[in-house]
């Protein structure tokens, strides 16, 4: 976990996502060689990893504040409508079994990196003002999906912003902002939900494993520093097609775990 929890906290700070989508297939594989309840097993490694994101979130979030890379007017209105979303999306994740949950997560990041990796950067970058319609269908409908994914919507919020206008660097500080409050409604959400089902899951109160959280903690909010620094220095016309690769592989990763189960 503390070897892990390096490249988590480094990439977390580069792309504003919080580190869940490395943290959740990580510590589905920790908690299955510990022989955790197979039943429970996803909704665990998720509900943990949204625990791990808040301070995580909070490091990254106040680096790229430093940049002026945050947009805390976007954060507060959308913001509101993606709480609602994740209020939703964890009680749908609760009513999933494991295998459902991981073929989930697979199909959303592998359309999310096609559309990465295809997408043309504009040659100059206007921001559109986003209409209320918008956000709150985009912002129910990111919240919804990152719920059972147990991420900080950024591989969402990311292409968002930047079709509307936003700069790779601002669209990743202000999506590391919204991340937080997904974060934290989704750890809430998980810790309820997994007491309701009465999981009883080792060292564990109801979907959050406090020693994995513990471990992660301490070292990715001290990477997630070093990681937002970093995005600042790299050209950000390639910044996007890295985001989109991570993913990519990410996706091919889980595909392949879901045909084991």
């Amino acid at each position: 976990m503390a070897i892990t929890a390096i490249p988590v906290g480094f990439v977390a700070g580069l792309f504003g996502i919080g580190g869940g989508l490395i943290t959740v297939p990580i510590l589905y594989y920790i908690f299955n060689s510990l022989g955790i309840d197979q039943d429970y097993l996803m909704h665990l490694a998720v509900g943990t990893s949204f625990a791990i994101i808040i301070p995580t979130s909070i490091a990254s979030v106040m680096t790229h504040h430093k940049f002026n890379a945050v947009d805390f007017k976007i954060v507060k209105s959308y913001g509101l409508y993606v709480i609602l979303g994740v209020i939703i999306g964890t009680l749908f994740a609760a009513s999933l079994k494991t295998k459902s949950l991981v073929l989930f997560f697979t199909i959303i990041i592998f359309f999310l990196s096609i559309y990465l990796l295809m997408i043309k950067e504009k040659e100059k970058d206007v921001i559109i003002e986003i209409k209320l319609y918008f956000k709150i269908i985009l912002g129910i409908i990111v919240g919804f999906i990152s719920a059972p994914m147990g991420i900080g919507g950024a591989i969402m919020n990311v292409p968002i912003l930047k079709f509307f206008g936003y700069t790779i660097n601002k669209a990743i500080g202000s999506a590391a902002a919204i991340g937080f409050l997904i974060a934290l409604f989704g750890a809430l959400g998980f810790l309820f939900t997994g007491s309701y089902l009465n999981s009883n899951l080792p060292l564990s109160i109801g979907f959050l494993n406090v020693p994995a959280f513990l471990i992660f903690i301490p070292i990715t909010t001290f990477m997630a520093r070093i990681g937002a620094r970093t995005v600042h220095k790299i050209d950000k016309k390639k910044i996007t097609k890295y985001f989109g690769i991570f993913l990519l592989i990410i996706a091919i990763k889980f595909l392949l775990e879901y045909f084991k189960l």
